[in-house]
């Protein structure tokens, strides 16, 4: 018989319980105690099966009853999903763990966000320092001024470089016809091609149509990179636009610790979102947040960056809206936890590292929206991903970068300091204060203003009204302080990379390779930067192209080009194919491409046999932005009319190369004597030799029949000789054997 039902109580995650046994006291610490029931390391009960035919578990207790559940819960029901790599785990973690997770990343996030208070102090000065807010001159009542009408002008120094390089920028960046090329495949084969000019045209055609933000955010990170430093790029699947995204994130968005060099090697940094209540819900319903009540946002506490854009803009940040009308802030973190039934194992024990999470918190009710693993499920390492892209101007000492504000913002200060100086010193020289004799003074107002052409009268007691009467000695600005104001304004464009470059003027036949050299060295710094913006471009396309694979149908399903797309052909191309920028991180500047065109056809014009004209026409057309440049040469089949100045010229220079002709021929003609005058002299060289070899064979031959007859004469006279001193040797008794041995050597008989 099966026991009373009792109050519910959160279980062990992992956990495998019949639903009679998954209602307990809550204060019972063990729910299983008073049931004799041994609960083991990895979530199995003692006496617990599973009928194999009805798939009903079966529970026997220590006294012999036995708990049958007809509907067992599976593991994956009782842990709601949290077994799939990309499962919400907020939704599955306890309560009090879900507290204290929030309450360590909330109080570590105020503890980053404390610790770049002066870098944004300084943001928010160089937001004034650019002029953008029109400002009244000065009077005697503001607090920072004693002067009446002082001049509130701001020197442009710095506006100006910001724009230049937002423009510049932006042109290689984002060219018209997308900033996306494929490139570098495995197999070059007709088929591949033409999968990698329609995946290089439907990509394109996806960030400039499809992804319609693209193009003016990035357009507005490239502000953000040339005042500040540094901007950053987002780029994931977006669960309400069902698609990849890559969006823009303005530093003062990103709280990063001080102590961090850059993201991969943080602990912890945070993406503060403003998001509307709408868009809130959408995420809920979308899955993306859980599904919980929040209390009412509490009203913005502006940072002095958002305060300064506010003042520029002309809005009050300070104006009360409705509960209704408040925006959330949700802190998106990125940090490495150890939760409680997350644990990492390994062997079945607890190693204690902390994995890298991905965790939503809403800032004012301090709840946990989102918890999910920032790893890649194949990945046995467990590393941390980076789904943001830093786009750097001029790296620097710590995470935030050198942009134009910090490159530029003394130099534009003191502009703006000498810029008002000149102007308060040109309004006092015209219009100077003066003092006056009291005697003088017995008017009914000492406010004198005097008209263009009129007068007022003054009471001078009988002074002379030079005596009565001294302007204040005010001077106007020495020719040298202008002059040195001058210098630092251009000083300070060269270092900013806006510095006006005068390359050969007045002379048109300058050569190109000095130009461009003297332009590369002039544009040393933008060429720098182009380079970091090319590479950060180029990681952001790997981003998205890791998004396109792990969500194919968004491309298939918003894209409708040249070719049927399916999800197979599209994950071969993304796999066969290399993404990178359209930009040439080599030519930072149109001028620099205006220079190699010329440069090009410089060197066709001097060696025109070396190159194809049409083709080297073409190639400076495309560098010149003519994308149809095909469209600009005459057909084939059609010839001009004929030019008289050119036909002369022509007939000259074919009688030019007639005589060239000839001189050729005559030279070859020459050339062919000589090789056979030469000939004839090799013959009778080798006739010579020959009859020198043969006389010097007759020789040697000579001297072999000399040496042998000499030879054959001293053998004669040897065996003449030897006979002599055998017979000799016969005639002396006890001579023989010597004889016999005289005889044999020398062949003679005794």
């Amino acid at each position: 018989m099966a026991r009373e039902p009792m109050p519910a109580v959160n279980l062990p995650v992992g956990l495998l319980v019949p639903s009679a046994l998954r209602e307990v006291p809550q204060e019972v610490s063990n729910p299983f105690d008073d049931l004799d029931i041994d609960v083991v390391g990895n979530g199995d009960i003692d006496g617990l099966s599973i009928d194999p035919a009805t798939g009903a578990s079966v529970l026997e207790i220590g006294d012999g009853s036995v708990i049958i559940d007809l509907e067992p819960p599976s593991v994956d029901q009782e842990r709601g999903g949290a077994a799939n790599h990309d499962a919400n785990l907020a939704e599955y973690i306890e309560t009090s763990e879900l507290a204290r997770i929030a309450e360590d990343l909330l109080l570590g996030i105020q503890q980053d966000d404390q610790s770049r208070t002066e870098w944004l102090e300084t943001r928010a000065q160089g937001i004034r320092l650019l002029g953008l807010k029109l400002e009244n001159p000065k009077n005697s009542t503001d607090s920072s001024t004693a002067v009446e009408g002082q001049s509130t002008v701001r020197h442009p120094l710095l506006l100006e470089a910001v724009l230049r390089f937002q423009a510049n920028a932006r042109g290689e960046l984002l060219p018209a016809a997308g900033p996306i090329k494929v490139s570098d495949m495995i197999q070059e084969t007709t088929s591949n091609d033409d999968l990698s000019e329609a995946l290089e045209d439907d990509l394109n055609y996806y960030l400039t149509t499809v992804a319609s933000e693209y193009y003016p955010d990035t357009d507005r990170l490239l502000l953000f990179v040339g005042f500040g430093g540094c901007g950053f790029k987002k780029v994931y699947n977006c669960p309400i636009r069902r698609r990849p995204v890559s969006e823009s994130v303005d530093a003062k968005d990103l709280i990063v610790s001080d102590a961090a060099t850059d993201l991969r090697n943080s602990r912890r940094f945070t993406h503060q979102i403003t998001m509307k209540p709408s868009t809130l819900k959408r995420m809920q319903i979308a899955g993306a947040y859980r599904d919980i009540a929040l209390s009412t946002p509490n009203p913005v506490t502006q940072n002095p960056v958002d305060l300064e854009i506010a003042s520029t803009q002309g809005i009050d940040p300070n104006s009360k809206f409705t509960e209704e009308n408040r925006d959330y802030t949700i802190y998106e973190c990125y940090a490495e936890l150890n939760i409680r039934g997350f644990e990492d194992k390994e062997n079945g024990k607890s190693t204690g590292l902390a994995l890298p999470y991905r965790v939503a918190i809403d800032k004012d009710s301090r709840q946990i929206l989102e918890i999910r693993r920032n790893w890649n499920e194949d990945d046995e390492r467990k590393l941390a991903k980076i789904n943001f892209v830093k786009y750097p101007f001029v790296p620097g000492f710590g995470f935030y970068d050198i942009g134009l504000l910090q490159i530029l913002g003394n130099t534009t200060n003191g502009l703006t300091a000498a810029w008002r100086e000149m102007l308060d010193a040109g309004m006092f020289a015209n219009f100077p204060g003066f003092l006056y004799s009291k005697l003088a003074g017995r008017q009914n107002t000492n406010d004198f203003r005097v008209p263009p052409g009129g007068g007022v009268g003054l009471e001078t007691n009988g002074m002379p009204i030079g005596q009565a009467v001294m302007p204040l000695p005010y001077k106007d600005i020495s020719p040298s302080f202008a002059a040195f104001i001058d210098k630092v304004g251009e000083t300070g464009q060269r270092v900013g990379g806006t510095a006006e470059i005068n390359i050969a003027e007045g002379r048109q036949d300058a050569p190109v390779g000095t130009t461009l050299a003297l332009i590369e060295q002039a544009t040393k710094i933008m060429d720098a930067v182009h380079k970091r913006l090319h590479a950060a471009q180029a990681e952001e396309f790997q981003l998205l192209k890791e998004c396109f694979r792990e969500n194919p149908e968004s491309f298939i399903r918003s894209v409708k080009g040249k070719l049927d797309w399916n999800e197979e052909r599209f994950l071969q191309a993304l796999n066969d194919a290399s993404i990178v920028p359209q930009a040439d991180p080599n030519t930072p500047s149109h001028m620099h491409r205006l220079m190699k065109a010329m440069a090009l056809k410089q060197l066709q014009g001097a060696s025109p046999q070396l190159y194809n004209g049409r083709a080297v026409d073409e190639r400076v057309l495309h560098m010149l932005g003519f994308e149809d440049a095909q469209t600009l040469f005459n057909p084939a089949n059609m010839q001009a009319p004929p030019n008289p100045m050119l036909a002369a010229k022509g007939a000259e220079l074919a009688l030019k190369a007639k005589d060239q002709a000839m001189k050729a021929a005559n030279d070859q003609a020459e050339l062919r004597l000589k090789q056979q005058d030469l000939a004839g002299r090799r013959q009778d060289q080798q006739a010579k030799a020959a009859a020198e070899a043969a006389e010097l064979q007759i020789k040697q031959q000579m001297q072999v029949r000399e040496s042998q007859d000499q030879a054959a004469d001293r053998q004669s006279r040897e065996r003449i000789a030897a006979m002599g001193l055998v017979s000799d040797l016969v005639d002396h008794p006890g001579e023989q054997d010597l004889a016999a041995e005289a005889a044999a050597t020398y062949g003679a008989k005794p």
